[in-house]
């Protein structure tokens, strides 16, 4: 992982209208503009308050998703959206053309959608450290999301429309347990997080670990795991082993992945890898790890032999996401490349599908529990809902403006959750599961 901050995404923007404005002269789709103009268009806002939340009956009375005024924009959505697709310039770590890593993707039906927009938030705004850090939203139930601010850990409760701080980085942070590693740790910047049942646990991007009990008041534990100046702690997984105990495995900058209880935090095992580790997630029986880094080949590991069982081969560049179907035996891998894969874990020799994205990286994965969906995010503008169920041949896509923060289904698929960080229009915005439901016509 290359440690440099976000680039500023306007910026960027208006230098590639600026670029299509000067090679194509007449023939471009913006008329006679120059930046200043674009500028005071793209950020036609008042910077002093707080852009409104958007409801679901505010869509339907015609306002935009994100609350964006198209009709007082220098051109409508449709040309801004073709404006990003023809100017964004995807992040590569390897050299190769897109062409060769969507050369076999599946092609995938566009289906009516498998979520209905529900609400957006500025109220709990989500925020990125890392560029290619994007698990940074997380839902417990469909009323409760955690998300990261700046440098605050937030709670969102969509029932109550309240936000409420609970951990602030730039407070010296003292933890309750004393021994076993913990230390205090101050001016955190969070890089990705974990939630599960009453545990919540955030990383930073000096290798801090940062656990909270969600009953109780306060930090129960908090250390930085390494003293390598290449730290980052880049992802985050809390699971239950075979044996049923609870454990958190975190993944670092250090090429490394390590595994903690999670009543007292002690470090449990140490593996080392040849490349950063960017990305650990566990099987749902605890007995596998998928581990992606700075390395174009991901494998599958047994923390029991602490060795890898299993190479995933087939990405063209560093990958940053996986996850599990619920099933076991399906795991889907998310790379610079712009696609996903999936992969039967009984059979690695090849990936059993690649998934395209539209623009970008694919950041951030996530499985519904049931089984039914896989959800994948860019690193702008686009997420895709697939349905397992269709052999992933049929998908939701969801499209927007702004950098994306992370994703999450609540544990009961009901809703389902994205955070965008965008200073003007970022907000959280909240889905509900649409259901079919088939009525049988009876004669008598």
């Amino acid at each position: 992982m290359d440690e440099f901050e976000l680039e500023d995404n306007l910026e960027f923007i208006l230098q590639s209208i600026q670029e299509l404005i000067d090679d194509q002269g007449d023939d471009n789709p913006f008329g006679e503009v120059n930046q200043n103009e674009l500028l005071a268009n793209l950020v036609n806002y008042d910077q002093d308050n707080l852009m409104p939340d958007v409801s679901a009956e505010d869509v339907a009375n015609g306002k935009d998703v994100q609350g964006i005024p198209w009709e007082k924009m220098l051109f409508p959505r449709d040309q801004y959206r073709e404006m990003k697709m023809r100017s964004y310039k995807n992040y590569q770590n390897l050299s190769y053309a897109r062409e060769d890593a969507v050369e076999h993707c599946k092609h995938v039906e566009k289906d009516s959608p498998y979520y209905d927009f529900q609400y957006n938030t500025r109220r709990a705004r989500p925020s990125i450290v890392h560029f290619q850090l994007r698990n940074l939203v997380w839902a417990t139930s469909k009323h409760d999301v955690y998300t990261v601010h700046n440098q605050s850990l937030t709670h969102w409760s969509s029932l109550d429309q309240i936000s409420t701080e609970l951990i602030n980085g730039d407070d010296c942070i003292i933890p309750k347990q004393r021994g076993h590693g913990s230390q205090s740790v101050s001016m955190v910047q969070f890089t990705t997080m974990a939630v599960d049942k009453d545990l919540l646990v955030l990383g930073g991007f000096q290798g801090e670990l940062i656990c909270k009990r969600l009953e109780d008041d306060g930090i129960v534990f908090s250390t930085r795991v390494t003293e390598d100046e290449n730290a980052i702690t880049n992802s985050l997984e809390i699971y239950e082993d075979p044996n049923g105990s609870r454990r958190l495995v975190a993944a670092n900058n250090d090429c490394s992945v390590r595994i903690f209880d999670t009543e007292y935090f002690d470090l449990l095992n140490h593996y080392v890898f040849p490349w950063s580790v960017n990305s650990v997630s566990v099987n749902p029986d605890g007995t596998l790890f998928a581990v992606l880094g700075d390395h174009e080949d991901g494998l599958v590991f047994d923390p029991k032999c602490g060795k890898a069982i299993g190479k995933l081969t087939g990405h063209l560049d560093y990958s940053f996401s996986s996850a599990w179907h619920p099933d076991g035996n399906i795991l889907a891998t998310g790379s610079q490349d712009t696609t996903c894969r999936l992969w039967d874990i009984r059979n690695l020799s090849q990936s059993l599908a690649v998934l395209g994205g539209r623009l970008g990286s694919i950041r951030c994965i996530k499985f519904s529990s049931d089984g039914r969906f896989l959800a994948t995010a860019e690193p702008i503008d686009f997420v895709h809902i697939y349905d397992c169920f269709a052999d992933y041949g049929k998908s939701h896509e969801i499209n927007f403006f702004g950098e994306i923060a992370g994703l999450s289904f609540s544990p009961d698929t009901e809703a389902f959750y994205i955070g965008v960080a965008d200073q003007t229009y970022g907000g959280l915005m909240e889905f509900s599961r649409r259901h079919q439901h088939h009525y049988l016509n009876c004669l008598w």
